[in-house]
């Protein structure tokens, strides 16, 4: 739930220079400053009369705006900043609108990119893509004049109802919520088909066909989540040996089994299985989803496992790329190094667990593995996975304290205050950043704070 504060209409600049004000005396956690351009760039406002203002002119005051925002974001655990966008109505110059420097699309995008480039390296603060809001809702329902004449709302509600949903996934992320493991059925879900009924040489999958076309899309969307940090793993009622086959085998299989972190395949509930293989992943039913062709399969899991999103999926299998597009459950504050390499620290684990099984003792098994322990003082480098790990680990998080990057920097650069980052690197590679501990000096009492491990 949000509780919101509005600031005094059409007084931007005062609000964010004046924090005597009343919408400032109980300090926020979130602000979103959407403007519109004309209101906050003078020189903009006199491309849109058709004026011939230089595009420096108005870099320039997007400089200074910038400048603004940052000072609100030392204050605050994050800024929301919504892209610039004009109506679709406004056609600017026409066919030269682009090509010209003082064509209103062209400032437009350029004012933007300024944005985007001056406001990148500030933690917390987050340019969010308000064009996407407004293609989402069409031109006809983005806009009403009636409505800005009548009561000055700028947008329409289903602009407003886009808006909303990214705002609450984006806290979600930042809060540590974001789903991180995608799991999936086989049958008529990456594939068309049944395997076992079929044979994998008879499944619908790429090719010169609608349907097949479909589910390979599907699995490129899938391996883009993946490639981002998001886990993709297996559960469904199928022999193992025939689906294995089949992932590995078929030539128009853009999933292969190294995208998948795990997998269960057998005739068991799948509501059983997915407990067993998070478990198995240390990770926590609330940062799953599941997705099934299936309404009776997503009926079971729904109930059983309330914790772990069940989209609803569409019957028309044309649809799945974009029904996978449409969620907005993975969205994060930040994509680091580990996270692009989590699927083959998964790998690896399996490995691992494989020797495990073939040595005759415990320690002899954690002998062969050649673990070696890297301690770093907190740094620059190191901050964004360190914060990114106080806020999404749970079931090793000894305080469960969670920071934003800057809170985390600032709290460890106080002289009685102490942050060191471990890295874990076996024979089988580097498992990354995957501890942290914080202590606090008092005389000559030292306290731990925190003491995290992934």
């Amino acid at each position: 739930n949000i509780d919101a504060t509005v600031a005094p209409f059409g007084q931007v600049i005062q609000t964010l220079t004046d924090f005597s004000l009343p919408c400032w005396h109980e300090p926020p956690k979130l602000v979103i400053v959407w403007t519109r351009p004309q209101s906050i760039l003078g020189s903009f406002n006199a491309v849109l009369e058709h004026s011939q203002s230089p595009i420096d002119t108005c870099l320039g005051e997007v400089d200074t705006y910038c400048h603004l925002l940052t000072n609100v974001a030392e204050r605050v655990m994050a800024v929301f900043v919504p892209s610039w966008v004009v109506s679709a109505h406004n056609r600017g110059l026409g066919m030269i609108d682009l090509k010209s420097e003082y064509g209103v699309t062209n400032q437009l995008m350029r004012a933007n990119l300024r944005l985007i480039d001056n406001l990148k390296c500030a933690a917390n603060i987050y340019v969010l893509n308000a064009q996407r809001w407004m293609e989402l809702a069409g031109a006809r329902n983005a806009y009403n004049p009636k409505l800005w004449y009548m009561g000055k709302i700028g947008f329409g509600n289903q602009v407003i109802e886009e808006t909303v949903k990214d705002i609450k996934s984006a806290l979600r992320g930042i809060a540590g919520q974001a789903r991180r493991l995608v799991v999936l059925d086989l049958d008529d879900t990456l594939w068309g088909g049944t395997v076992g009924d079929v044979g994998w040489e008879s499944l619908v999958l790429g090719g010169h066909d609608s349907i097949g076309e479909s589910f390979a899309d599907f699995q490129t969307s899938l391996k883009a989540l993946k490639n981002r940090g998001v886990l993709l793993s297996i559960v469904s009622k199928n022999e193992e040996n025939i689906a294995v086959e089949a992932i590995s085998r078929h030539p128009e299989m853009v999933l292969r089994l190294d995208d998948f972190a795990g997998w269960r395949i057998n005739w068991k509930d799948k509501a059983g299985n997915i407990r067993e293989l998070v478990s198995e992943l240390n990770l926590g039913l609330e940062s799953v989803a599941f997705i099934d062709d299936s309404p009776i399969e997503r009926s079971r899991v729904r109930e059983a496992l309330p914790e772990v999103l069940v989209p609803e999926w569409p019957e028309d299998k044309l649809l799945y790329k974009k029904a996978l597009l449409d969620l907005s459950c993975f969205d994060t504050p930040m994509i680091t190094e580990e996270d692009l390499e989590r699927t083959r620290f998964y790998s690896s684990e399996r490995e691992r667990v494989v020797i495990r099984d073939e040595v005759q003792s415990f320690d002899e098994w954690v002998r062969s593995l050649h673990t070696k322990v890297i301690v770093e003082p907190l740094n620059e480098s190191n901050l964004p996975r360190a914060a990114q790990l106080l806020n999404k680990t749970n079931q090793m998080n000894l305080s469960t304290r969670r920071m934003t990057e800057r809170e985390l920097q600032a709290w460890a650069q106080h002289e009685y205050h102490h942050v060191w980052t471990f890295r874990v690197v076996d024979k089988f590679g580097d498992a990354g950043l995957t501890g942290i501990v914080s202590i606090e000096i008092n005389e000559s009492l030292g306290t731990i704070v925190d003491f995290v491990l992934s």
